[in-house]
């Protein structure tokens, strides 16, 4: 993990631009894939196993060196054809094709040597899910960074004690229906509403342009397109956070880089296609340059240009 200090702190919000991204570099990438991060991806049903492709795809795209898709057993075959460049671990599935949340010890051994992991991308049972995420303490280390999303976190509340184990480690990535359902009321206001699902779960907190860590930060990231409301579209921000972290970055600098980075594609995709009609596998393409531009050509990135 990386150990800067200078991030910023205190209640008042930051609003991200390019400048700050280049004061808060990523640590630097290792020389073998190992020495890039481990992830693993738990997802990918048979309904939509799209989704963890997506986040293990975008993963890759920011620099993680060794990713694992662990996969509903009856696509895990499709899966590896469709992305050679991962590995894939079968999961069991239910008699109705979900993946059963027994299924997490066929990956015993890619989420205990994972430096970042993943769980939700692709999920489509809530019982089953919640099963997999009361389990998933026992199979990943005690210093990697695990990162909810989709179902993964919106069957927290039923867990209230689910997060202890990964206090301090953990990311969540709600939209904002999971957000209110975290919350277990309706939003007010989505700022005041991101910090407190942070402190409720101790995580670090992206929803909507807005950053929380625990401890009361928040940075707010300007501008953002209606493209970006797309299928798939948060399966690749949660696919670069994961990755992010599994490269050394902390939960709350991978949560603030990813999130700048995903409204910068969307900018370039708009100007590119169209603002309306760009896919998330498209993401995937730009995610790379954007990332490396950030600290590069910082001044060619204002925030003007995002709004």
């Amino acid at each position: 993990m990386s150990d800067r200090t200078d991030v910023p702190s205190g209640t008042q919000p930051v609003e991200v631009t390019a400048e700050t991204l280049a004061g808060w570099p990523l640590p630097e990438a290792g020389d073998s894939k190992y020495g890039r991060g481990e992830v693993t991806v738990v997802g990918g049903a048979l309904r939509s196993p799209g989704a963890a492709l997506l986040a293990g795809s975008a993963a890759l795209r920011v620099g993680a060196g060794r990713l694992t898709l662990a996969v509903g057993e009856s696509v895990a075959a499709h899966v590896a054809v469709a992305l050679p460049e991962c590995g894939v671990v079968p999961l069991k599935e239910t008699a109705g094709r979900n993946v059963s949340g027994f299924g997490l010890g066929a990956a015993s051994d890619d989420l205990g040597g994972a430096d970042a992991v993943l769980l939700g991308p692709g999920l489509d049972d809530p019982e089953e899910t919640e099963v997999m995420v009361r389990e998933l303490h026992r199979f990943v280390s005690d210093d990697a960074v695990v990162v909810l999303d989709a179902f993964g976190l919106g069957v927290l509340p039923g867990l209230p004690n689910a997060v202890d184990d990964f206090a301090g480690r953990l990311v969540l990535t709600p939209n904002k229906v999971e957000a209110a359902r975290l919350l277990e009321r309706e939003l007010d206001d989505l700022q005041t509403d991101v910090v407190e699902i942070a402190r409720r779960y101790r995580a670090v907190v992206t929803c909507y342009g807005v950053v929380a860590a625990p401890d009361g930060r928040v940075w707010t990231i300007p501008g953002g397109f209606p493209g970006l409301g797309t299928s798939g579209s948060g399966d690749v921000l949660a696919g670069a956070i994961t990755g992010l972290c599994a490269r050394g970055a902390t939960p709350e600098q991978a949560a603030v880089w990813a999130s700048f980075a995903h409204v910068a594609v969307g900018v370039r995709l708009a100007r590119d296609i169209a603002p309306l009609g760009f896919l998330a596998s498209e993401m995937l393409d730009v995610l790379p340059g954007v990332i490396a531009e950030i600290p590069a050509h910082p001044q060619e990135m204002r925030t003007a240009e995002l709004r």
